[in-house]
């Protein structure tokens, strides 16, 4: 990167413009090196349905490694998504879910999503005109206080 900013700056004598290609270029690196990194962790518990554990953010650049984590032909009628260490990042995302959704519709088996974060559930909510999923509603965990008074107050 620094070779790249220091051929560019001499070259066409704007540090700046250099600096600005080295930001892009780092994020797309960035994004390049993060694409790679989603992972499912997959396994069928006693009832028959089977779980897909995604780790890693779902944005534009790890779509179609998401994709291609699914067997819709041979999975069971009844598939989850728990996306406890995962995050849905951006449209391209959503119509990843949309994607999948649709194909399991088509091979006339049920899916499901879990543990999606509060932003996540936004973005879908925004997106409910070109998505439709099954949530599985988590619980919402509340934290039990036990206030003790002290005699005389």
């Amino acid at each position: 990167m620094m070779v790249m900013v220091t051929l560019v700056t001499v070259f066409l004598h704007n540090l700046a413009l250099a600096v600005i290609i080295g930001v892009i270029i780092s994020a797309l690196v960035f994004a390049w090196d993060n694409a790679k990194r989603i992972r499912a962790r997959k396994h069928i518990d006693e009832n028959g349905v089977k779980y897909y554990e995604i780790f890693g953010p779902l944005f534009f650049g790890s779509v179609s490694t998401f994709n291609d984590k699914f067997d819709v032909l041979n999975d069971p009628d009844e598939v989850v998504i728990d996306f406890r260490e995962s995050r849905v990042a951006d449209m391209s995302a959503i119509e990843a879910l949309n994607r999948i959704t649709e194909r399991y519709q088509k091979a006339g088996k049920r899916l499901h999503l879990k543990h999606l974060s509060s932003d996540c559930r936004v973005l879908l909510k925004n997106a409910e005109d070109i998505i439709d999923v099954n949530v599985i509603e988590d619980p919402t965990y509340k934290v039990m206080t036990n206030r003790i008074k002290k005699a005389g107050k």
